[in-house]
């Protein structure tokens, strides 16, 4: 029998399994779970109709073959299929046929070797998850805008080869859930902000460098995913981020966290390992030595000296009054004798602090110190006196 009879025998036979058992043909709850986090697609209570050719290793031919079938054997309509999965397959390009499905509102393509992505939302203007994952799309691969995606509530373009940040997602302003991860882009579009829907944005897995202070105006978001990347810093706006409780920053090349970060009451994950996030680094700094001026300036607050202003120069005395207080409680300079904490002026030693926000876990926050033995490693940790708590820091 050639191939193409083969294939006339499978049709018929998905049609006979749809028909008994109800198999091809079936009503269920839309779920689909990602990284996670439960998207739109299983907050409706409603019962929908999904047609399943995933993991078959079908190509586009096949798929088309079936959907002809399926659309001529059964007695309903193309228009009450709303959700398709065509997943784990060998679609080089999308069945044309899809095209008459113009209430659908899922559809999963992901894990094929699809090199395009065509314009889905121009006939299918309903759709609200569509699932690209692991295939070959490129910068070049995807519309240059999407139409009609005032509907889209989850887009799933991770594991593809992008190097830059799709801007045309930036059209679908009803976006709750955004995932980008492990691709190679390099940045995260400044006009972020647009995505005021936004709720879950995913980008671990990149080769990003720095973050946009812009992520700051997405207002609702609960989740950050930035983990597996470069980045070495994080904008003091991410406290504006209230209703962020995930926050994933592990694999990349943080040394310190901005403190803005310990007023996110909602904030119940934060990963941070594998980052030169640990107290030991500091004693590869370079530290240079105090100058004369500021090791005279510091003894006169050490020894609690009275200078008159007439004793000094103008200059001199306005230095004195520029003093910085060492941020560690116990220190109390060099002599035990001394009435007045560790002063600094210009010079100073940068500190990994780890900041305790419940008893057990600690982040690091960065701050400034008189010298170097101010360093102590039985340290206790700061407690900023929050009444909430992060349930989980991954440190290591």
């Amino acid at each position: 029998m050639n191939q193409r009879g083969k294939e006339i025998i499978f049709h018929q036979s998905r049609v006979v399994i749809s028909l008994d058992i109800n198999i091809l043909l079936v009503k269920i709850n839309k779920s689909f779970i990602m990284d996670n986090y439960t998207s739109d697609s299983s907050d409706s209570d409603s019962t929908n109709k999904i047609l399943d050719f995933s993991y078959m290793q079908l190509n586009a031919t096949t798929i088309y073959h079936n959907l002809e079938i399926f659309e001529q054997g059964e007695k309903q309509s193309c228009k009450e299929i709303e959700t398709i999965l065509l997943s784990h397959n060998e679609l080089k390009i999308l069945p044309q046929n899809l095209n008459r499905f113009l209430n659908l509102k899922a559809l999963d393509i992901s894990s094929n070797v699809l090199d395009v992505l065509p314009d889905v939302f121009h006939y299918c203007p309903g759709l609200s998850v569509l699932l690209a994952k692991n295939n070959n799309f490129k910068n070049t691969s995807l519309p240059k805008c999407f139409t009609n995606c005032s509907n889209l509530r989850e887009l799933n373009l991770s594991g593809n080869q992008l190097s830059v940040f799709p801007e045309q997602v930036l059209d679908c302003t009803n976006l709750k859930y955004l995932y980008l991860g492990g691709n190679r882009i390099t940045n995260i579009s400044k006009n972020i902000w647009k995505l005021t829907s936004l709720q879950v944005l995913s980008m671990g897995g990149n080769l990003l460098t720095e973050v946009p202070s812009t992520v700051g105006q997405l207002k609702i978001l609960h989740a950050l995913v930035l983990c597996d990347n470069q980045i070495e810093k994080i904008p003091a706006e991410i406290a504006n981020l209230q209703y962020l409780k995930s926050l994933l920053l592990h694999k990349n090349r943080l040394k310190t966290l901005p403190q803005e970060i310990v007023t996110l009451k909602n904030l119940t994950e934060l990963s941070l390992r594998e980052n030169p996030l640990v107290v030991r680094f500091v004693t590869s700094m370079t530290h240079n030595p105090a100058s004369l001026l500021e090791l005279a300036a510091r003894n006169v607050k050490i020894y609690n000296i009275f200078v008159s202003p007439r004793d000094v120069p103008d200059t001199l005395a306005s230095y004195l009054n520029c003093a910085h207080r060492c941020v560690n409680p116990n220190c109390k300079g060099k002599y035990s004798i001394c009435s007045f904490s560790g002063v600094f002026f210009d010079n100073r030693v940068e500190h990994v602090k780890f900041v305790d926000f419940c008893g057990k876990y600690r982040i690091p926050l960065l701050q400034y110190l008189c010298s170097s033995k101010c360093i102590t490693e039985g340290d206790d940790g700061v407690h900023p006196g929050r009444s909430y708590m992060v349930q989980k820091v991954l440190l290591g």
